[in-house]
């Protein structure tokens, strides 16, 4: 057997092809789910575990991405106990209304209600900035933002309209939040840490838990995700898996800093009653965590008392070093792990689990164990008594007040590294502002990777909210101050008193934006120059997902912001120029040139911008 299906060129991919498959075969004839709920024929975890057979047991730990699916009469067939989507896998291929997504779930529910037992499915999918697969959703700004605002307050407002959201669209399952602290700015990650020191992601784990599942774990609640466990943030450069710099690579850092730096924000989301943990696709000293009992069994459920369900990585189990399936399937569950994301062979991941324990490899106790943590969270939600969507939920996706949650962590989460006389900028007058770069009137650019599709893309898409060039313009109106935008058209004939340069990084996600220079880009250089040498005053904002080197255009402009990837409501980086300060601090130090990394507080080296700096309030 393949170690990877022919169809997958890397985890999270979205099988658009696929679904266009079933589409045609008559298979996403969504219907509505049915008025009434079928009682369950078992009635508490200890109950339905006392019905099962083993094979609905291996049914329950096994979750599938719902676009590999051969008939959707495979999840009463098997027994399935979980479905998820990757990033852009949406009723129909990347995005689609909350409308949408709950009539796909709750059809896909009807089909476990009708299994022998009628246990329900646990629907999972990456809502790791807002529910960002959804059309029309808030976007919020990525946890490397979050983690500038060192709010935990704002932190656990964020999730919360997050779990409002993914409720509305029938899902009661996230894969999140991250809590990696990022040792090394060059991994395409970066953008997932509250930030390099444990101090931060401590501050906000437990706040972003208890926005998902709120107090405890009930029929309102999203399950959360610790994850990545664990050290996935400190990977060593040049040990990546599949051609990767720095992802899925070693981490190669001893016990001792590895409890100190990388478990700290897992033991404040246990605290906090999280219900679910996903193992990295990492490694660590040479041996991959998918199979590392003591990292998963000992560490996590045994000294850090975790008690709810710890699930693999997409296909993570397959890039374990046994010679077949079957045997990492065995390896893994007896490491601890106790819900294999397939993500698409179930039916050979169910008989590798079944044919486990009748041959001797995986213990039946473990089986149990597993199944016995699964059933518990699905009660805890109230699956088995409401196992379809509230729909009251559903017309709040993207609405007005949850878009001005959204916009005000756009403003606490920026921060102002420079500010040479420029900042703040009179709210009314008769001067002209001048606008340009590559981000300024581009919502892809704005909100990143993990944006309606896994790898997110530049340029318009289905999410709504405001550009920043959009929310400049709102913010002028009827002040006297005229404004325009050349775009990239940068070394046009044009003059103002204010020049505004927005640009950065484009969209990426996971490996395929590691970096092994983090440049600032020659593109972003020549429309900043040229902006800068047209104006009275120039002001940079930079919009990426970690720190860039940016020690030479310092000098160009006379103030300097650095956004991260905000999200959705470009309202929040136009407030924060007209008078609302800049209370960010950074999550991350600011290297001076790429061989400075990797880079962290208190490691002696001297950044460009230390860890913590940055300007308030101008």
């Amino acid at each position: 057997m393949a170690v990877f299906s022919s169809n997958r060129s890397h985890p999270r991919r979205a099988a658009a092809g696929a679904a266009a498959a079933l589409l045609a075969a008559g298979l996403l004839a969504w219907t509505q789910a049915p008025a009434a709920t079928a009682a369950a024929a078992c009635t508490s975890p200890a109950d339905c575990l006392s019905k099962m057979t083993l094979a609905e047991k291996a049914g329950q730990m096994t979750q599938a991405s719902w676009d590999s699916l051969k008939s959707k009469a495979d999840i009463t067939t098997y027994g399935l106990g979980s479905l998820l989507s990757g990033g852009g896998g949406g009723p129909n291929g990347a995005g689609g209304t909350a409308t949408q997504w709950k009539t796909m779930v709750d059809d896909f529910q009807s089909y476990a209600l009708k299994s022998r037992l009628g246990i329900p499915l646990l629907y999972g999918i990456d809502a790791v900035h807002g529910n960002n697969n959804i059309t029309g959703a808030t976007v919020f700004p990525h946890n490397i933002g979050l983690g500038a605002t060192r709010d935990a307050a704002l932190v656990q407002q964020v999730e919360d309209v997050t779990r409002q959201e993914v409720l509305g669209s029938g899902i009661r399952w996230a894969f999140a939040p991250c809590l990696c602290v990022a040792r090394d700015d060059r991994w395409g990650r970066s953008y997932e840490s509250f930030g390099e020191d444990p101090s931060v992601g401590s501050a906000l784990a437990g706040a972003a838990v208890t926005g998902f599942q709120g107090s405890s774990l009930s029929s309102t609640s999203v399950l959360a995700t610790a994850k990545h466990w664990v050290g996935d943030g400190a990977t060593t450069y040049g040990t990546g898996s599949s051609g990767y710099l720095i992802d899925q690579g070693d981490a190669r850092i001893s016990e001792t800093e590895l409890d100190a730096i990388h478990i700290p924000p897992y033991t404040q989301a246990i605290a906090a009653g999280v219900g679910s943990a996903m193992v990295s696709y990492s490694s660590w000293n040479g041996v991959k965590d998918h199979g590392n009992k003591y990292l998963i069994t000992d560490k996590l459920k045994g000294a850090q008392h975790f008690s709810g369900f710890v699930v693999s990585d997409w296909a993570g189990v397959k890039q374990l070093p046994d010679s077949t399936y079957a045997a990492q399937v065995a390896h893994a569950v007896n490491a601890g792990i106790d819900m294999i994301m397939v993500p698409d062979i179930y039916v050979d991941t169910i008989n590798a689990i079944v044919n486990g324990v009748n041959g001797g490899q995986i213990p039946l106790s473990r089986v149990d164990d597993a199944v016995t943590r699964i059933l518990t969270a699905k009660f805890a939600l109230g699956l088995f008594s409401t196992p379809y969507t509230d729909s009251s939920y559903t017309a709040s996706v993207g609405s007005a007040a949850h878009r001005a949650v959204a916009r005000q962590a756009v403003r606490e989460s920026q921060v102002l590294l420079k500010n040479d006389g420029v900042l703040p900028l009179a709210k009314t007058g008769s001067y002209k502002i001048v606008v340009g770069g590559k981000s300024a009137d581009n919502i892809g650019n704005q909100m990143g990777g993990w944006s309606i599709s896994w790898q997110g893309a530049s340029g318009a898409t289905t999410t709504g909210g405001t550009t920043f060039w959009q929310a400049l313009q709102q913010q002028v109106a009827g002040t006297g101050i005229t404004v325009s935008n050349v775009g990239t058209r940068t070394k046009g004939n044009y003059k103002a008193d204010i020049g505004i340069w927005v640009g950065g990084e484009t969209p990426y996600a996971e490996g395929k934006g590691d970096s092994s220079t983090l440049a600032f880009g020659s593109d972003n250089s020549a429309a900043l120059s040229d902006i800068c040498a047209r104006v009275t005053k120039c002001i940079a904002i930079l919009e990426s997902g970690r720190p860039v080197i940016i020690k030479d255009q310092l000098a160009k402009a006379n103030a300097f912001v650095a956004a991260w990837l905000p999200g959705t409501e470009g309202g929040g980086l136009v407030d924060n120029l007209f008078g609302s300060g800049y209370t960010g601090k950074l999550p991350m130090s600011w290297p001076n040139a790429v061989t400075d990394e990797p880079i962290n507080t208190g490691d002696g080296k001297t950044p460009l911008f230390a860890f913590g700096s940055g300007r308030s309030p101008y």
